[in-house]
């Protein structure tokens, strides 16, 4: 877990009252660099095959409503109450229709992530500054981690849906978006909205490093599509999306 003494305590502090005040917040991507480096300054030495894993996904061969849009890979993993990360053996994802009307309601086959990228250096800093954040705000929870990374394509007159499902709950404590790479797209605008879908705020990831963090108990969620600026060059949006769920 992240140290607080190295991690700027009153920093860290402000962004957790942040979330348990609003149910979410915005962390610019110099904000989360900043948190991450002081804490261990070889945190992102690994950031440019982190980001380059993502040009090896197969497609999400899911998607109900036909889209050929998503690639994917996923991985889940566990941590005990104020205890180590750990990697479990691949399985299945699963959400229920009440999570994920278009796509759940079925287990999930995803490629996994590859082990040296989920073990590496940026993941590793992630994962425990999540675990740090989120501990603070359900104390003594042991968690179910997921991971998962998203590449959203636009082209050919078609949009990229980040959310395809509409905005949503993933059904779990604590969801962490963030962005990894933004190539030749407009929009994908993260809206924030309460269960009565009144909307509390929007905000978009632009810059590596940029998150939403986000109680998953207290606030829905949605992305708009994406759109392809120069139609010969290719488009996408590249986010990883990391969410805790208590075993308790």
């Amino acid at each position: 877990m992240i140290d607080p003494e190295q991690a700027s305590p009153a920093t860290l502090n402000n962004l957790i009252i942040k979330i348990e005040q609003a149910g979410f917040c915005f962390a610019s991507g110099e904000f989360m660099r900043g948190l991450l480096e002081a804490n261990n300054p070889l945190a992102l030495n690994d950031w440019d095959s982190f980001a380059t894993s993502w040009n090896d996904m197969p497609p999400d061969q899911y998607m109900a409503d036909g889209g050929r849009y998503r690639r994917r890979r996923y991985a889940t993993l566990s941590a005990p109450a104020d205890g180590a990360i750990k990697l479990e053996p691949h399985q299945p994802h699963y959400q229920s229709l009440e999570y994920n009307t278009l796509n759940g309601g079925i287990a999930r086959e995803f490629a996994p992530i590859a082990d040296e990228v989920v073990c590496g250096n940026t993941i590793t800093s992630v994962l425990e500054f999540c675990q740090t954040v989120f501990s603070q705000m359900l104390p003594e929870a042991a968690w179910h981690i997921e991971l998962h990374q998203f590449r959203i394509e636009s082209g050919h007159g078609q949009a990229g849906k980040p959310t395809p499902e509409g905005v949503h709950r993933d059904g779990v404590d604590f969801v962490l978006v963030m962005m990894v790479k933004r190539v030749n797209i407009s929009s994908g605008t993260t809206t924030m909205q309460d269960f009565e879908q009144r909307k509390l705020d929007s905000f978009t990831l632009t810059a590596p490093l940029d998150c939403a963090i986000v109680n998953d108990k207290r606030c829905m969620h949605g992305v708009t599509a994406v759109q392809q600026l120069d139609p010969n060059q290719a488009a996408y949006r590249d986010v990883l999306v990391v969410t805790f769920r208590s075993l308790e």
